[in-house]
Formats: C-alpha cells, sequence, structure tokens
C-alpha cells in the first residue's frame, strides 16, 4: 500500500479557530503556562533580590495581583460583547480606534515574539551545562535551543485542545515541584519566618518601582485568556473564571515560595546568596530537606518550565496573525486555520520561522544566549506587555463610553478608571527603571533601544492603519470585528462592516 502525503490547499482550509475546544481548566493552564511559575520564582525572583537589594518580592505579588484584578473587571467585561482571537488588538480598535488598535498589534506581536525566542536562549544556556553533567554530552547552546523549538513548532500546527493537555502536564509537574520545594525551604535548619517579604512600606520605598516592575514581569500571560475565547466553550463564563483563577492561583504561589525561600536563606542574607547563587539558590534551600535528587528534578522541570512557556507564547502569537490575516490587515493567508484541528497554521509555521532565525543569528554572531537574548528579551517583552495592558486599560474606558449596555457601573467606569491610573503609575516606573531592569548603564543604547522600539512600532502601525483607511476601505471597516470581519465574509460581511463602523452604538468604531 503507497500513499502521497499532501498539504492542505486553499479550499482545504477555513478561517475559524476550532470552536468549543477549551473549558477554563484548560484556559488556566494555558495562562499559567505561559507566566511561567517555576521560572518566575527560580529565576525571577533571586535576580530581583540580587538587583534591587529590597526583600518585599512577595507584598510586590500580592499588590500587582490587585492591580491587575481591577483592571480585569472591565477587560473580561467587554470580552462579554467582543470575541477576537487579537484580544488586545480588537479591544483597542473597539475602544480607541482601527488605527491605533493596528498600532497596539504591532507592539503585541513584537513583544510576544521577544519572549518567546528569549525562551529558546535561556532554554539552550541552562540545559548545555547540565547535559554535559549528566550524560558527557557536549552541545553548544542553539543545538538544544533547535531542540526546543523543533517541539514547539511542531505542537505549533496540532489540535490547540493537545498543546493544552501538554501545557497541563508540565504545569501540573511544575506547581507541585514549586510547592514541595517551598515546603521543604520551610523544613530546612535554617529556616526562620521573616516578615520582610510582606512588609507593606516597602512599597513606597527607594527602588519600588523596579520591585513592582519585576512583580508584574510573573503575571505576563494572564491577559491570554481572552485570546482563547473563540475556542472556548460558553466564553462568557469561561473567559472571566479562567482570568481570576489564574492570577489568584500566580499570586499566592508567588508569594508563597518567594517568602519560603527569603526566610530559609535568612532577610539578612538572601540578596547576598541571590548574587552569588542566582537560579540555583531555590533549588540548593531545598537541596538539603530533599537531597541531591531534588536539584537534578528541580532543573529538568525548570527546563520544561520554559518549553510550556515557549508552547504558550507560540499559541498566542499565532493567534494574534490568524486574527490579522483574516481581517486582511496582514496577508490572508495567515487567516486561515486547517479542518479537524483548526490552529492558525501559517501564523505557527511564521513564528517559528522567526524563532529559527534568531537563534541561527545569535549563534553566528556568539551573542550571549543567557544575557543578550533571555534576560535582555524578556525583560523587554514584559514591558511591552505592560504598555499594551495599560493601553488597552484606556480603550476598555473608550468603549463603555460609548456602549455602556449590558454592565453596570463598577465593571464599565469605576474598575476600569482605576485600575488604568494604577497601571499608568507602573508603567512609568517601568520605564524610569528600565536600565536598572536590564542591567546595563543609563542612557546606554540598550536603555533607550528597548523601550523606543515599542514605540516606533506602534506609530507605524497607526501610519498602516491610517494608509489602509484610504487605500483599502474593505479592510478598514472590518479591523477589530473578528470572525464578523468585511474580508472573512466576504460582501455582506463588508455591508455590516460598513454599516457598524459608521454606527455610534458600535463603540466609535473609527
Amino acid at each position: 500500500m503507497s500513499s502521497t502525503a499532501t498539504q492542505p490547499s486553499e479550499s482545504q482550509l477555513s478561517n475559524a479557530l476550532a470552536r468549543n475546544r477549551l473549558g477554563v481548566a484548560a484556559v488556566v493552564f494555558f495562562v499559567m503556562s505561559a507566566a511561567a511559575p517555576l521560572t518566575v520564582v527560580a529565576g525571577v525572583v533571586p535576580t530581583g533580590l540580587a538587583v534591587t537589594g529590597l526583600t518585599g518580592i512577595s507584598i510586590a505579588f500580592i499588590a500587582v495581583a490587585l492591580v491587575l484584578a481591577i483592571f480585569s473587571v472591565g477587560y473580561v467585561a467587554m470580552a462579554r460583547h467582543i470575541s477576537n482571537a487579537g484580544a488586545f488588538y480588537a479591544y483597542v480598535s473597539r475602544g480607541l480606534g482601527r488605527p491605533v488598535g493596528v498600532g497596539a498589534s504591532w507592539v503585541a506581536l513584537l513583544a510576544y515574539n521577544m519572549f518567546q525566542v528569549a525562551s529558546y536562549g535561556g532554554f539552550g544556556a541552562i540545559a548545555q551545562p547540565l547535559f554535559v553533567d549528566w550524560f558527557g554530552i557536549d552541545a553548544p547552546w542553539w543545538a538544544f535551543g533547535l531542540v526546543a523549538w523543533a517541539m514547539v513548532a511542531i505542537l505549533g500546527v496540532r489540535d490547540v485542545a493537545v498543546n493544552g493537555k501538554v501545557l497541563a502536564t508540565l504545569l501540573v509537574a511544575e506547581i507541585a515541584l514549586t510547592v514541595v520545594f517551598s515546603i521543604a525551604e520551610i523544613l530546612s535548619d535554617g529556616f526562620q519566618a521573616s516578615s520582610a517579604p510582606v512588609d507593606v512600606s516597602q512599597l513606597t520605598g527607594a527602588g519600588a518601582g523596579a520591585l513592582l516592575v519585576m512583580a508584574i514581569t510573573g503575571f505576563v500571560g494572564f491577559e491570554q485568556s481572552v485570546v482563547f475565547s473563540e475556542e472556548s466553550r460558553d466564553p462568557k463564563r469561561t473567559v472571566p473564571r479562567a482570568t481570576y483563577i489564574a492570577i489568584a492561583l500566580i499570586a499566592v504561589l508567588y508569594a508563597f515560595a518567594s517568602w519560603a525561600m527569603i526566610s530559609a536563606a535568612g532577610a539578612d542574607k538572601v540578596v547576598a546568596r541571590a548574587g552569588e547563587e542566582g537560579p540555583e539558590l531555590f533549588f540548593n534551600l531545598a537541596s538539603g530537606p530533599l537531597g541531591s535528587i531534588a536539584l537534578h528534578l528541580g532543573h529538568i522541570l525548570f527546563l520544561t518550565s520554559l518549553i510550556a512557556a515557549m508552547i504558550s507564547f507560540h499559541n498566542i502569537i499565532s493567534r494574534y496573525m490568524f486574527s490579522l490575516g483574516r481581517e486582511g490587515v496582514l496577508p490572508r493567508l495567515f487567516g486561515r486555520t486547517v479542518p479537524g484541528t483548526g490552529a492558525p497554521k501559517n501564523g505557527s509555521l511564521a513564528q517559528s520561522a522567526v524563532g529559527l532565525v534568531v537563534i541561527v543569528a545569535y549563534a553566528v554572531a556568539g551573542w550571549d544566549p543567557l544575557v543578550q537574548l533571555f534576560f535582555w528579551g524578556g525583560t523587554g517583552g514584559g514591558l511591552g506587555v505592560l504598555l499594551l495592558i495599560t493601553l488597552t486599560a484606556f480603550a476598555v474606558i473608550g468603549y463603555f463610553a460609548r456602549n455602556p449596555e449590558g454592565e453596570d457601573v463598577m465593571h464599565r467606569v469605576v474598575a476600569p478608571v482605576v485600575g488604568a491610573v494604577l497601571l499608568v503609575i507602573v508603567s512609568y516606573l517601568a520605564l524610569d527603571n528600565i536600565a536598572t531592569l536590564l542591567g546595563v548603564e543609563p542612557g546606554s543604547t540598550t536603555a533607550i533601544v528597548v523601550p523606543s522600539s515599542f514605540g516606533v512600532v506602534l506609530i507605524l502601525g497607526i501610519i498602516w492603519g491610517l494608509f489602509l483607511k484610504s487605500s483599502n476601505p474593505q479592510v478598514y471597516a472590518g479591523i477589530g470585528l473578528g470572525a464578523s470581519s468585511a474580508t472573512s465574509t466576504g460582501g455582506g460581511g463588508f455591508a455590516a462592516a460598513l454599516n457598524e463602523a459608521n454606527d455610534p452604538s458600535h463603540g466609535g468604531h473609527r
């Protein structure tokens, strides 16, 4: 028997994502996997302690969770009115106008791609010495990065439910290890319960800005819940529940683990130890009660934590590209999915191509994968997402100012306004502390280029949106409308989109 492998033709492709595939638990897994709990606890927290010298990271996690929860009141309320795989893009388009929405989509693609490709550098740099120690395999970092890249590329074109199962497996193991290690630290000989990690005064003292920004970096990914709204079962209930559950779980896990780590190391010694041991601090503190095997298990799950984050960010990037392609903002080939799996194949392949180019470029140039790719890319991506969330907060206010129907004053006015004000403060602190966060000198090229790149991309996106307004009114009319857009529904959709664009009751969608 013989067979010929064929690729789906254009006629076999769809412009709709798979429906009714994800429940609350699956969406929570996607969200928390992007947040990468073990990577944050073992990587971000020790780094934050070493850089800032501040031990109030636990209270910072709690404070940031409260800010994001307030923002999410309006955010998920808007999800009840708009279901679109390009969430930030769609929300900003409907709340602040189409051109700004296009600019926001470009910022989202840049920020999430920075996170995605940064993970390859971290995975390769961490895996390289471990494989030498474990198996005597001395391969360059980029070889391990390519292995991770191949895994993510293959999963990216599979059914989203398959990705959810993989993430669920990795995440459960990751969270379990974090909890077990934290309990082991509490049981260690040097443990002494400390109030320093939850000292509220550290949120108002010198360096508090850097502390808050590092904390919010640990929550990046929480906003993904609405990205999967088109693939969720009963999105009007699934999205809000998944969002709040994810924020609460992340906050409790981070606050508990960081408190245990600081208390086990000693509040007066943890900063010095974090500077010397880095990510190893979390594992070393637990290895006493658990034994050396804990170190090996911890390192393995540290790597799988990065893989889980790669899969999750790959999914969100491919869905943003799908949303933009479906509406004609990007080439329409990106707005196609494969029947059966419902995967946004072309967007997935494009993201895989970007990852491959970055890995090869860093390998050829000989750049440091840990500092110049993982650290800078992750920090820059976190800043971009923070700025995007802040912009979206104002979009929520704008949308409900023109579309108050169906929501009470708390959901459409009070919470969105309070959330926006708080996010502006955090964003200002982030920009003011960008040099410290990147570990470079103030005024250096890196400290200027990283934040400026998001402003440049935003402006270019706005210009492209204005160009579409004059050159292609059909595409422009469908921006932010999702599955009902002009380009995804044909002539009838065009008429409907134009009517909505000119109807003030539809959010002044300019």
